[in-house]
């Protein structure tokens, strides 16, 4: 397998953007036709919420299937924000990435030119879907989100589903207000926002549930019971895997089907990328895999940002 990381942040500001779509890309094949040339690679990019090296592991198997299926490398690029992905995939320099929901519908709305691939579920017949949790410190006073009024709180990033807009909804339903009410602290990605709190950086915050009660365990970055769950959101739908409509149809075709059909552990381990069912890791921690999505099923998200009017939601 092929495929490379890069830790360095991709898409930094709005300058680097400008000069890389002013430049013509240095992966797609030149040619005259207003048809899109198929990429020398594939560029692959996740909403940030542990390392470049973490996606790539995480990623593993969908990353050789990929590969092994278009005969095209897969480049992995981690991105400094959400919004760095969004505008990576609006500049077609992005070519597949991984989307919170909040994130997919800012990119869909705001003429990103994004198709949903598929979302990852524990069976086929599951619906795709995930909660975001406010969590605090193992022992501390606070016990609910009323409590969370006047402290310091992590969230993850601006454009995030599980780690700003609903816990925004879930703060302004009980009158505290997200950006006055509380010391905001943004810290940038899942991980890092639970690990301030465990740590007291924060007095509480908000992550996606799995990186709370299971990935940073499993990972050693943090011991079970360091942190206390105080709020539960209600089921956000399903993160979409994406691809930018400035690939050839054929290509985009090519990998709705292999999301839709291909990257579920029976057909990866028929398929000879993982040993067995047990050995077949995926994101999430799925033990099924990808099911194809319909925007619609982020309408909940459009909702949201209606009760919120958060600033992000104004694409």
């Amino acid at each position: 397998m092929h495929f490379r990381t890069h830790a360095a942040g991709f898409l930094a500001g709005a300058a680097t953007l400008a000069v890389l779509t002013a430049c013509s890309s240095t992966s797609a094949v030149s040619g005259t036709s207003d048809a899109p040339a198929m990429p020398e690679k594939l560029v692959f990019a996740q909403v940030p919420s542990e390392s470049a090296e973490g996606i790539a592991e995480d990623n593993e198997a969908i990353i050789k299937l990929i590969e092994q299926e278009t005969g095209l490398e897969v480049e992995i690029q981690e991105a400094t924000d959400y919004a760095a992905v969004i505008e990576g995939l609006r500049a077609g320099q992005v070519h597949v990435a991984g989307l919170g929901p909040f994130s997919y519908m800012v990119a869909k709305d705001g003429g990103a030119g994004v198709v949903a691939l598929g979302a990852l579920v524990d069976s086929p017949d599951e619906k795709p879907g995930y909660q975001s949790y406010g969590i605090v410190p193992a022992g501390s006073d606070i016990t609910d989100l009323e409590g969370f009024k006047g402290k310091t709180v992590c969230f993850v990033d601006p454009t995030s589903t599980s780690g700003f807009l609903y816990p925004s909804a879930g703060l302004l339903e009980l009158g505290i207000d997200p950006e006055t009410d509380v010391t905001p602290v943004f810290a940038g990605g899942h991980d890092a926002s639970a690990l301030s709190v465990a740590d007291g950086s924060c007095d509480a915050g908000f992550a996606y549930d799995a990186m709370v009660t299971s990935e940073l365990i499993e990972s050693g970055a943090m011991q079970e019971g360091e942190l206390d769950v105080v709020w539960e959101s209600e089921v956000i739908a399903g993160s979409p895997y994406v691809a930018s409509d400035k690939l050839p149809a054929e290509l985009i075709e090519q990998l709705t089907d292999i999301f839709a059909n291909q990257l579920n552990v029976p057909a990866l381990v028929e398929a000879g990328v993982c040993s067995s069912a047990e050995d077949c890791k995926l994101p999430e921690g799925s033990t099924f895999g990808f099911i194809a999505v319909e925007d619609s099923l982020y309408d909940g998200v459009r909702a949201v940002c209606e009760i919120t009017e958060a600033p992000a939601c104004k694409v």
